[in-house]
Formats: C-alpha cells, sequence, structure tokens
C-alpha cells in the first residue's frame, strides 16, 4: 500500500473530516445516509471512509454474535475515526485492498 493513505489532504475540509469521522462512529446508519447526500458521496475523502466503515459496521454486526469481539471492534473503529478527524486516510488491512479493487473508492 502506498504513503498516499497515511498522509493529510489538504483539500479536506472540517466537514469532510466531522463526517468520515461519524461514519465510523456510528457504522452502517451513518454510511447509508452520507451515500444518500449528494453532495457528500462525491468527496473522495468521505467516500473512502464511509465504503470502508460501512462494510466494517456489517462485519461486526455479522460478526459479533458469532465471535463476540463487536466491542473490540469498535474500539478499533473508534481509533479510525480519530485519525480521519485528523484528516488522514486510513487503511484497514483487509477492507481498504478489497474497496479499491471493486472500484467503490
Amino acid at each position: 500500500m502506498s504513503d498516499q493513505f497515511s498522509t493529510v489532504n489538504p483539500n479536506v475540509t472540517s466537514d469532510d473530516k466531522l463526517w468520515a469521522a461519524l461514519c465510523y462512529v456510528i457504522p452502517v446508519l451513518v454510511p447509508i445516509i452520507v451515500l444518500l447526500m449528494q453532495d457528500k458521496k462525491d468527496r473522495p475523502f468521505i467516500k473512502h471512509h464511509t465504503i470502508q466503515s460501512l462494510i466494517l459496521g456489517i462485519l461486526a454486526y455479522v460478526l459479533a454474535p458469532v465471535i463476540g469481539c463487536g466491542v473490540i471492534l469498535w474500539f478499533v473503529m473508534l481509533y479510525w475515526a480519530y485519525k480521519a478527524y485528523q484528516g488522514e486516510y486510513t487503511v484497514v488491512p483487509v477492507i481498504t485492498d478489497f474497496v479499491k479493487k471493486q472500484g467503490w473508492a
């Protein structure tokens, strides 16, 4: 993975950072709302974090009863929310590659 994801993008607004962070804090619901908002879903920074948090949220709801690690994943997602609020692109180990290969972000 290249270093473009670990750097802060100067073109990202504070509104972009807030929406990206909220996607991780309240997974599934906020990403769906953001994807329905025309002006937000076209922003690259928001789209990157929205798609990742949507997939992570769905995985958390599916795997939490089976494995029992939903709370731990939510705390990790809080860390990614912090990184998104700082304006950084985050790299989620398997999810980021999957999203990029599908062309979703």
